[in-house]
């Protein structure tokens, strides 16, 4: 997670929310070249688990900048200590936070508000063709969800069980 340092007066506050200096000092990727949001009309939308190919990694920084979201990101990085282990973290507009999800690594959302506006910066430009996937409720991953209440897509339903090739 990546949390705001806001300079803080009787107006309300400023905060950087990117700073390419301080990403590259912690050795994460600094060039970020497209901006993406993505709104949910309702709570208990599910969108996810999205990931790119390993021909077309895409790191990603995400934030909720209305509502609240329950994310959860599972590593599927061959070769990784965590892989096929996720975590999941509770995201409100207001705390400003943002996580960090790196290459070969799957994201996916379930909204805990009405109208939730996620924020999306990438180093990449969008490139559908290398978009894919695992099901949200696969049994490889054992994700728990926050809410029983869904709205998911058929694509994100129905990702085929997973399977290491």
């Amino acid at each position: 997670m990546i949390d705001v340092e806001p300079h803080v007066d009787h107006r309300g506050y400023f905060a950087r929310t990117w700073c390419a200096r301080e990403f590259a000092e912690h050795g994460l990727s600094e060039r970020m070249v497209q901006g993406s949001i993505s709104f949910n009309h309702k709570a208990g939308t599910l969108r996810g688990m999205h990931l790119h190919s390993e021909s077309f990694p895409q790191t990603r920084l995400v934030r909720a900048i209305q509502g609240s979201t329950y994310f959860v990101i599972l590593d599927l990085r061959k070769g990784s200590s965590h892989f096929k282990k996720h975590e999941s973290f509770t995201v409100e507009a207001e705390s400003h936070r943002a996580l960090y999800v790196p290459a070969g690594v799957a994201l996916g959302y379930q909204t805990l508000e009405d109208n939730t506006l996620i924020y999306y910066l990438m180093p990449e430009f969008y490139t559908p063709e290398y978009e894919t996937g695992v099901r949200w409720n696969d049994p490889a991953f054992n994700i728990s969800w926050p809410t029983a209440q869904r709205i998911i897509v058929d694509r994100d339903a129905n990702y085929p069980d997973f399977r290491v090739d």
